[in-house]
């Protein structure tokens, strides 16, 4: 058995063959996800598990160089928004229209379906490098 990082079998097989400046989305349960990439759906209930508690797991096990949220974010779910920019230090955060975000999702190598129900509390994480 797995020791120490995400047990999330899929979650773990992605992150584990993410190159540099490879994609992963950790999405509201609301975020429509293009057929051809992969849905890693984690969603039990509605708020669980939340979008924060999502990220703050995977930014333990993953290298995050910047990070993409929709422009919405900021005036739609100001409280989320906060927390993201709190969580990330200093990670560099772009902002783009909620529609190129929905576009970029196709180019991300999975998706993570949380149980969030807050409107745009959607990221993408760019993987950085360790060395």
């Amino acid at each position: 058995m797995k020791k120490l990082g995400i047990l999330n079998s899929h979650i773990s097989e992605v992150l584990s063959r993410l190159g540099h400046t490879d994609t992963i989305v950790i999405a509201d349960c609301g975020l429509p996800i293009p057929d051809e990439t992969i849905r890693i759906d984690l969603a039990l209930k509605q708020g669980d598990p939340s979008f924060i508690e999502t990220l703050e797991t995977l930014l333990e096990d993953m290298e995050v160089e910047k990070v993409t949220l929709a422009t919405e974010i900021k005036d739609q779910n100001k409280r989320i928004n906060e927390e993201v920019s709190t969580i990330l230090n200093d990670i560099p955060i772009d902002y783009i229209s909620h529609e190129e975000f929905k576009a970029q999702t196709k180019k991300a190598k999975a998706v993570i379906r949380t149980g969030e129900v807050t409107p745009y509390a959607n990221i993408i994480l760019h993987a950085g490098v360790i060395f």
